[in-house]
Protein backbone atom coordinates (compact mmCIF):
# COMPACT_ATOMS: atom_id res chain seq x y z
CA UNK A 1 0.00 0.00 0.00
CA UNK A 2 1.17 3.78 -0.69
CA UNK A 3 2.68 5.33 2.28
CA UNK A 4 0.28 8.17 3.60
CA UNK A 5 1.91 11.87 4.53
CA UNK A 6 -0.39 14.02 6.65
CA UNK A 7 1.05 17.90 5.45
CA UNK A 8 -0.15 21.05 7.97
CA UNK A 9 0.40 24.01 6.08
CA UNK A 10 -0.36 22.62 2.89
CA UNK A 11 -1.47 25.71 1.38
CA UNK A 12 1.89 27.40 1.85
CA UNK A 13 4.77 27.63 -0.31
CA UNK A 14 6.66 24.77 0.99
CA UNK A 15 3.52 22.74 1.23
CA UNK A 16 2.53 22.71 -2.14
CA UNK A 17 6.01 21.93 -3.37
CA UNK A 18 5.84 18.96 -0.95
CA UNK A 19 2.79 18.33 -2.18
CA UNK A 20 3.50 18.38 -5.51
CA UNK A 21 6.86 15.88 -4.49
CA UNK A 22 5.49 13.08 -2.81
CA UNK A 23 2.73 12.48 -5.21
CA UNK A 24 5.36 12.20 -7.68
CA UNK A 25 7.15 9.27 -5.40
CA UNK A 26 3.67 7.25 -4.98
CA UNK A 27 1.92 8.84 -1.75
CA UNK A 28 -1.08 9.62 -0.14
CA UNK A 29 -1.29 13.35 0.32
CA UNK A 30 -3.32 14.86 3.45
CA UNK A 31 -3.19 18.15 3.75
CA UNK A 32 -4.51 20.33 6.66
CA UNK A 33 -6.08 23.63 5.72
CA UNK A 34 -7.51 26.19 8.23
CA UNK A 35 -11.87 27.51 7.81
CA UNK A 36 -11.42 30.41 5.95
CA UNK A 37 -13.99 32.56 3.78
CA UNK A 38 -11.18 33.84 1.93
CA UNK A 39 -10.05 31.14 -0.94
CA UNK A 40 -6.19 30.99 -0.24
CA UNK A 41 -5.55 27.51 -2.32
CA UNK A 42 -4.07 29.26 -5.13
CA UNK A 43 -0.72 27.39 -4.95
CA UNK A 44 -2.72 24.15 -4.82
CA UNK A 45 -5.28 24.54 -6.91
CA UNK A 46 -3.68 22.48 -9.51
CA UNK A 47 -3.76 19.48 -7.45
CA UNK A 48 -6.83 19.58 -6.41
CA UNK A 49 -9.06 16.71 -8.09
CA UNK A 50 -5.72 14.50 -8.09
CA UNK A 51 -6.68 10.61 -6.77
CA UNK A 52 -3.68 10.70 -4.30
CA UNK A 53 -4.75 14.21 -2.95
CA UNK A 54 -6.69 15.04 0.06
CA UNK A 55 -7.98 17.97 1.88
CA UNK A 56 -8.95 17.79 5.84
CA UNK A 57 -9.78 20.34 8.13
CA UNK A 58 -8.13 21.22 10.94
CA UNK A 59 -5.88 23.93 13.05
CA UNK A 60 -2.83 24.17 14.85
CA UNK A 61 -4.52 26.18 17.87
CA UNK A 62 -7.41 23.39 17.98
CA UNK A 63 -6.22 19.73 19.84
CA UNK A 64 -9.47 18.14 18.92
CA UNK A 65 -9.13 18.99 15.56
CA UNK A 66 -5.61 17.73 15.44
CA UNK A 67 -6.87 14.54 16.99
CA UNK A 68 -9.56 14.10 14.99
CA UNK A 69 -7.39 14.48 11.43
CA UNK A 70 -4.84 12.30 12.69
CA UNK A 71 -7.06 8.96 13.74
CA UNK A 72 -8.59 9.54 10.92
CA UNK A 73 -5.71 9.39 8.19
CA UNK A 74 -3.81 7.16 10.61
CA UNK A 75 -0.80 8.76 8.44
CA UNK A 76 2.97 7.43 7.75
CA UNK A 77 4.69 10.65 8.10
CA UNK A 78 3.68 13.76 9.55
CA UNK A 79 5.21 17.24 8.06
CA UNK A 80 4.29 19.73 10.42
CA UNK A 81 4.93 23.05 8.05
CA UNK A 82 2.26 25.38 9.39
CA UNK A 83 3.25 28.13 11.34
CA UNK A 84 2.96 32.36 11.85
CA UNK A 85 5.90 32.53 9.70
CA UNK A 86 6.21 36.01 9.46
CA UNK A 87 9.10 37.67 11.35
CA UNK A 88 7.74 41.36 11.28
CA UNK A 89 4.42 40.19 12.01
CA UNK A 90 5.20 38.10 15.30
CA UNK A 91 6.12 41.47 17.21
CA UNK A 92 2.72 42.54 16.67
CA UNK A 93 1.11 39.28 17.14
CA UNK A 94 3.06 37.67 19.87
CA UNK A 95 0.63 35.77 21.73
CA UNK A 96 -0.77 34.19 18.58
CA UNK A 97 2.34 33.37 17.36
CA UNK A 98 3.50 31.67 20.13
CA UNK A 99 0.19 29.48 20.28
CA UNK A 100 0.72 28.26 16.74
CA UNK A 101 4.45 28.03 16.78
CA UNK A 102 5.28 26.59 20.08
CA UNK A 103 2.14 24.96 21.19
CA UNK A 104 0.92 23.98 18.44
CA UNK A 105 3.97 21.45 18.01
CA UNK A 106 2.63 20.37 21.15
CA UNK A 107 -0.49 19.62 20.33
CA UNK A 108 1.05 17.93 16.96
CA UNK A 109 2.86 15.36 19.09
CA UNK A 110 0.24 14.78 21.88
CA UNK A 111 -2.09 13.88 19.08
CA UNK A 112 0.11 11.15 17.69
CA UNK A 113 0.46 9.75 20.85
CA UNK A 114 -3.34 10.11 21.72
CA UNK A 115 -3.57 8.27 18.63
CA UNK A 116 -1.32 5.25 19.21
CA UNK A 117 0.80 5.76 16.65
CA UNK A 118 3.52 6.89 18.35
CA UNK A 119 5.70 4.00 17.49
CA UNK A 120 4.81 4.37 13.45
CA UNK A 121 4.34 7.46 12.86
CA UNK A 122 7.02 9.75 11.56
CA UNK A 123 7.21 13.30 12.23
CA UNK A 124 9.01 16.57 10.44
CA UNK A 125 9.14 19.72 12.40
CA UNK A 126 9.85 22.63 10.09
CA UNK A 127 12.78 24.78 12.28
CA UNK A 128 14.54 27.95 11.35
CA UNK A 129 17.74 29.47 10.99
CA UNK A 130 16.06 32.26 13.14
CA UNK A 131 17.19 30.37 16.01
CA UNK A 132 20.54 31.57 15.66
CA UNK A 133 19.50 35.20 16.18
CA UNK A 134 22.18 37.04 16.71
CA UNK A 135 24.97 34.68 15.98
CA UNK A 136 27.49 33.46 18.34
CA UNK A 137 29.12 32.11 15.33
CA UNK A 138 29.66 31.91 11.23
CA UNK A 139 28.26 30.08 9.79
CA UNK A 140 25.68 28.12 11.61
CA UNK A 141 25.37 24.19 11.76
CA UNK A 142 23.90 22.00 13.98
CA UNK A 143 25.70 22.20 16.86
CA UNK A 144 26.10 26.37 17.51
CA UNK A 145 24.16 27.73 20.45
CA UNK A 146 20.88 29.27 19.59
CA UNK A 147 20.56 33.02 20.26
CA UNK A 148 16.26 33.88 19.31
CA UNK A 149 16.25 37.20 18.22
CA UNK A 150 12.36 37.70 17.48
CA UNK A 151 8.90 36.45 18.88
CA UNK A 152 8.83 34.20 16.18
CA UNK A 153 11.98 32.88 16.79
CA UNK A 154 11.33 32.37 20.48
CA UNK A 155 8.47 30.24 19.52
CA UNK A 156 10.20 28.10 17.24
CA UNK A 157 12.78 27.31 19.32
CA UNK A 158 9.72 25.80 22.35
CA UNK A 159 8.99 23.61 19.34
CA UNK A 160 12.55 22.40 18.36
CA UNK A 161 13.36 21.60 22.19
CA UNK A 162 10.13 20.14 22.56
CA UNK A 163 10.43 17.51 18.95
CA UNK A 164 13.81 17.06 21.06
CA UNK A 165 12.09 16.03 24.82
CA UNK A 166 9.73 13.73 22.54
CA UNK A 167 12.35 11.83 20.56
CA UNK A 168 14.33 11.00 23.95
CA UNK A 169 11.09 10.71 26.38
CA UNK A 170 8.73 8.49 24.36
CA UNK A 171 11.35 7.52 21.32
CA UNK A 172 9.60 9.02 18.51
CA UNK A 173 10.95 9.04 15.18
CA UNK A 174 10.38 13.03 15.17
CA UNK A 175 12.82 15.16 13.52
CA UNK A 176 13.52 19.05 12.92
CA UNK A 177 14.88 20.60 9.82
CA UNK A 178 16.48 23.70 10.58
CA UNK A 179 15.68 25.96 7.48
CA UNK A 180 17.55 28.62 6.48
CA UNK A 181 16.12 31.19 4.27
CA UNK A 182 13.98 29.24 1.01
CA UNK A 183 12.03 31.42 -1.38
CA UNK A 184 10.32 30.73 -5.10
CA UNK A 185 8.38 32.03 -7.29
CA UNK A 186 5.09 30.95 -5.05
CA UNK A 187 6.67 33.21 -1.99
CA UNK A 188 4.30 35.40 -0.12
CA UNK A 189 4.17 38.82 -1.39
CA UNK A 190 5.18 40.36 2.03
CA UNK A 191 7.89 38.34 1.97
CA UNK A 192 11.38 40.72 1.48
CA UNK A 193 12.42 38.50 -1.81
CA UNK A 194 9.34 38.24 -3.42
CA UNK A 195 8.58 42.04 -2.90
CA UNK A 196 11.92 42.86 -4.92
CA UNK A 197 11.25 40.60 -7.40
CA UNK A 198 7.83 42.08 -7.56
CA UNK A 199 8.75 45.63 -7.65
CA UNK A 200 11.45 45.21 -9.97
CA UNK A 201 8.83 43.36 -12.36
CA UNK A 202 6.14 46.21 -11.48
CA UNK A 203 8.81 49.41 -12.11
CA UNK A 204 10.05 47.74 -15.17
CA UNK A 205 6.89 47.78 -16.78
CA UNK A 206 5.58 51.20 -15.40
CA UNK A 207 3.33 49.95 -12.78
CA UNK A 208 5.99 51.25 -9.67
CA UNK A 209 7.69 54.01 -9.12
CA UNK A 210 9.77 53.14 -6.37
CA UNK A 211 10.41 50.06 -3.47
CA UNK A 212 11.57 50.65 0.14
CA UNK A 213 13.04 48.20 1.40
CA UNK A 214 14.65 47.85 5.25
CA UNK A 215 18.40 46.81 6.01
CA UNK A 216 19.96 46.83 2.56
CA UNK A 217 23.03 45.17 4.33
CA UNK A 218 21.69 42.12 5.75
CA UNK A 219 23.12 38.61 4.96
CA UNK A 220 20.82 35.82 4.44
CA UNK A 221 21.70 32.30 2.74
CA UNK A 222 18.68 31.99 0.28
CA UNK A 223 18.27 28.22 -1.67
CA UNK A 224 15.24 27.34 -3.33
CA UNK A 225 11.82 25.92 -1.67
CA UNK A 226 11.54 23.27 -4.21
CA UNK A 227 14.78 21.80 -3.59
CA UNK A 228 14.28 22.15 0.27
CA UNK A 229 11.35 20.26 0.19
CA UNK A 230 13.41 17.20 -0.78
CA UNK A 231 15.73 17.58 2.08
CA UNK A 232 12.20 16.91 4.23
CA UNK A 233 12.01 13.87 3.27
CA UNK A 234 15.34 12.47 3.19
CA UNK A 235 15.20 13.62 7.00
CA UNK A 236 12.46 11.01 7.90
CA UNK A 237 13.52 8.10 5.75
CA UNK A 238 16.79 7.54 7.49
CA UNK A 239 17.01 4.79 10.16
CA UNK A 240 17.76 7.15 13.03
CA UNK A 241 16.03 10.37 14.06
CA UNK A 242 18.16 13.29 13.83
CA UNK A 243 17.94 17.30 12.96
CA UNK A 244 19.76 19.14 10.39
CA UNK A 245 20.19 22.45 8.77
CA UNK A 246 18.81 22.84 5.67
CA UNK A 247 20.87 25.54 3.95
CA UNK A 248 22.86 26.50 0.69
CA UNK A 249 25.99 27.46 2.21
CA UNK A 250 25.95 30.59 0.11
CA UNK A 251 25.54 33.84 1.34
CA UNK A 252 24.21 37.18 0.00
CA UNK A 253 23.05 40.59 1.71
CA UNK A 254 19.58 42.23 0.17
CA UNK A 255 21.69 44.70 -1.77
CA UNK A 256 22.92 41.94 -3.80
CA UNK A 257 19.32 40.58 -4.09
CA UNK A 258 18.02 43.51 -5.11
CA UNK A 259 20.82 44.41 -8.10
CA UNK A 260 20.26 40.91 -9.47
CA UNK A 261 16.36 41.37 -9.68
CA UNK A 262 16.27 44.56 -10.79
CA UNK A 263 19.01 43.19 -13.51
CA UNK A 264 16.86 40.20 -14.30
CA UNK A 265 14.32 42.97 -15.07
CA UNK A 266 16.70 44.84 -17.43
CA UNK A 267 17.34 47.91 -15.03
CA UNK A 268 21.58 48.04 -13.56
CA UNK A 269 21.16 49.83 -10.06
CA UNK A 270 24.09 51.45 -8.50
CA UNK A 271 23.98 52.10 -4.69
CA UNK A 272 24.82 55.19 -3.25
CA UNK A 273 24.77 56.44 0.27
CA UNK A 274 25.37 54.79 3.67
CA UNK A 275 22.54 53.51 6.10
CA UNK A 276 19.21 55.15 6.22
CA UNK A 277 20.28 57.20 3.09
CA UNK A 278 21.28 54.57 0.47
CA UNK A 279 19.87 54.78 -2.30
CA UNK A 280 19.73 52.41 -5.34
CA UNK A 281 19.92 54.79 -8.42
CA UNK A 282 19.13 53.48 -12.15
CA UNK A 283 22.45 54.32 -13.99
CA UNK A 284 20.78 54.75 -17.31
CA UNK A 285 18.39 57.26 -15.89
CA UNK A 286 19.69 58.78 -12.70
CA UNK A 287 16.50 58.08 -10.98
CA UNK A 288 15.93 56.75 -7.57
CA UNK A 289 14.42 53.12 -7.32
CA UNK A 290 15.13 51.92 -4.38
CA UNK A 291 15.06 53.66 -0.63
CA UNK A 292 15.61 52.80 2.94
CA UNK A 293 12.75 52.90 5.34
CA UNK A 294 12.81 53.12 9.00
CA UNK A 295 9.27 51.06 8.75
CA UNK A 296 10.86 48.29 7.27
CA UNK A 297 13.35 47.89 10.78
CA UNK A 298 12.13 45.44 13.53
CA UNK A 299 12.93 46.21 17.12
CA UNK A 300 15.81 43.44 17.01
CA UNK A 301 17.02 42.35 13.73
CA UNK A 302 19.19 39.83 12.36
CA UNK A 303 21.61 40.51 10.30
CA UNK A 304 23.98 37.65 9.39
CA UNK A 305 22.71 34.00 8.54
CA UNK A 306 24.26 31.75 6.97
CA UNK A 307 24.27 27.98 6.97
CA UNK A 308 26.66 25.18 6.69
CA UNK A 309 24.82 21.91 5.31
CA UNK A 310 27.40 19.86 5.35
CA UNK A 311 26.04 16.94 7.40
CA UNK A 312 22.91 16.90 4.63
CA UNK A 313 24.69 16.78 2.37
CA UNK A 314 27.34 13.69 3.93
CA UNK A 315 24.49 11.84 5.87
CA UNK A 316 21.41 12.25 3.48
CA UNK A 317 22.83 12.94 -0.30
CA UNK A 318 21.22 15.76 -0.58
CA UNK A 319 22.93 19.06 -3.30
CA UNK A 320 22.18 22.38 -1.49
CA UNK A 321 23.13 23.70 -4.82
CA UNK A 322 20.54 22.45 -7.29
CA UNK A 323 19.11 25.91 -8.14
CA UNK A 324 21.79 28.25 -7.74
CA UNK A 325 21.59 31.87 -6.16
CA UNK A 326 21.32 33.43 -9.55
CA UNK A 327 19.10 30.98 -11.13
CA UNK A 328 16.44 31.14 -7.64
CA UNK A 329 16.49 35.03 -8.61
CA UNK A 330 15.63 34.90 -11.99
CA UNK A 331 13.20 31.92 -11.71
CA UNK A 332 11.24 34.89 -9.51
CA UNK A 333 12.19 37.83 -11.19
CA UNK A 334 10.86 35.79 -14.99
CA UNK A 335 7.71 34.56 -12.87
CA UNK A 336 6.57 38.21 -11.58
CA UNK A 337 7.62 39.91 -15.07
CA UNK A 338 5.08 37.41 -17.02
CA UNK A 339 2.22 38.05 -13.61
CA UNK A 340 3.04 41.86 -14.13
CA UNK A 341 2.19 41.71 -18.25
CA UNK A 342 -0.66 39.83 -17.34
CA UNK A 343 -1.95 42.28 -15.04
CA UNK A 344 -1.50 45.61 -17.20
CA UNK A 345 -3.62 43.68 -20.41
CA UNK A 346 -6.09 42.63 -18.09
CA UNK A 347 -5.91 46.60 -16.42
CA UNK A 348 -6.37 47.54 -20.64
CA UNK A 349 -8.83 45.77 -21.01
CA UNK A 350 -11.01 46.96 -18.41
CA UNK A 351 -10.19 50.81 -19.14
CA UNK A 352 -11.25 50.18 -22.80
CA UNK A 353 -14.10 48.28 -21.73
CA UNK A 354 -15.27 51.05 -18.96
CA UNK A 355 -14.51 53.72 -22.08
CA UNK A 356 -16.66 52.01 -24.71
CA UNK A 357 -19.46 52.02 -21.58
CA UNK A 358 -18.99 55.33 -21.22
CA UNK A 359 -19.77 56.34 -24.81
CA UNK A 360 -22.76 53.66 -25.15
CA UNK A 361 -20.56 51.50 -27.62
CA UNK A 362 -20.90 48.74 -25.52
CA UNK A 363 -24.48 47.96 -23.61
Amino acid sequence: MAKKALITGVTGQDGSYLSEFLLDKGYEVYGMIRRSSVDYRERIAHLEGRENFHLRYGDLGDSMSLVAVIAQVRPDEIYNLAAQSHVQVSFDAPEFTADIDATGVLRVLEAVRNCGLADTCRIYQASTSELYGKVEEVPQNEDTPFHPYSPYAVAKQYGYWIVREYREAYNMFCCSGILFNHESERRGETFVTRKITLAASRIAQGKQDKLYLGNLSSLRDWGYAKDYVECMWLILQQDKPQDYVIASGVQHSVREFCELAFHYAGIELEFKGEGMDEKGIDKATGKVLVEVSPDFYRPTDVVNLFGDPSKAKRELGWNPQSTTFEELVKIMVDHDMAKVAVERAEEHIRLNLEEYLEKGVVK
